[in-house]
């Protein structure tokens, strides 16, 4: 059985690179740390560890094993909550993952108020997760509720799905741009204009995607400048440094230096789904899937 603290340990000299570092992190000293990875690795069987005079780096088998190490010290941090929670008597309590177009699109943020106001004594954990990891904490029960943009397969066995939100992009433009004025927007219109184009942590190949969509609805965009999210990349249209394609629902956050044109033309949908485990679902946490859908009806 494998001991969650000498993984603990092992994280953290993973990252730190340096056994010194790594105990002062753990403010414990360096003789208990070293023999710990040492346990560790005789336990496993496995060269976790190439070691130097000046630092220690990851073999290959311990980039691999670290990765696996984080997913389960996540898992076991949300089991303790859990537990706490339970302990409390608080029904469980709510542990939510979710992607960032959850709260980009307000449908949490409102299910989270609605809920807030008829329980405020509920106690809520919020996890963003990419969605693989969300559909495990679900089956490992960990999780409670998932918002993701995919559901999972329809011959899962374990889980089910509902649609939250399909949200159009639309063109962000600095509202002084001669195309501001423009009733209809043509794609010939945007090709080859400074683009600022927003990232997706979630899908390494984000860049190549956003480029492949526009390119297939007409158009080539010169990417100038990246956004770690919708509403810097607005805050950048503002200024006057390029377009953005941006979620429908969001254009409530734009500002006055900001005109929105629909693109009819232009097909890529922005999608959100809840999913949750098909067995034993609790009364709360039964009522506040009710309530995420009914958000999105509202979105």
């Amino acid at each position: 059985m494998l001991d969650l603290r000498q993984l603990h340990y092992f994280v953290t000299v993973a990252e730190t690179e340096h056994v010194g570092r790594a105990a002062e992190r753990l403010h414990i000293s360096q003789s208990p740390l070293s023999r710990q990875i040492a346990q560790l690795e005789q336990k496993l069987g496995l060269t976790l560890f190439e070691r130097s005079q000046q630092r220690i780096r990851l073999t290959r088998d311990g980039q691999v094993f670290l990765a696996e190490a984080r997913a389960l010290l996540r898992h076991a941090d949300r089991l303790e909550n859990l537990g706490r929670r339970l302990g409390r008597g608080e029904e469980g309590g709510l542990c939510i993952g979710y992607v960032a177009d959850a709260m980009h699109t307000g449908i949490l943020p409102s299910a989270l108020r609605t809920l807030h106001g008829e329980r405020p004594g509920v106690h809520i954990a919020l996890y963003n997760l990419p969605p693989a990891e969300q559909f495990e904490g679900l089956r490992q029960r960990s999780l409670d509720i998932a918002l993701v943009h995919e559901p999972p397969g329809a011959d899962d066995p374990d889980l089910l799905a509902a649609p939250l939100l399909e949200d159009p992009l639309l063109l962000a433009l600095p509202a002084g741009h001669p195309l501001a004025d423009q009733e209809k927007v043509t794609p010939e219109d945007l090709d080859g204009r400074p683009w600022i184009a927003i990232e997706n942590t979630q899908d390494p190949a984000w860049r190549d995607t956003f480029i492949a969509t526009c390119t297939a609805a007409g158009f080539t965009p010169d990417i100038r400048l990246e956004a770690a999210e919708p509403l810097t990349a607005l805050g950048l249209v503002a200024s006057g440094l390029g377009f953005a394609l941006v979620q429908k629902s969001m254009a409530h956050a734009t500002t006055e230096e900001v005109a929105v044109r629909e693109l009819p033309w232009h097909e890529t949908r922005v999608q959100l789904w809840a999913a949750w485990h098909r067995v034993d679902l609790r009364p709360l946490v039964a009522k506040f899937r009710a309530t995420v859908l009914r958000a999105g009806e509202a979105a």
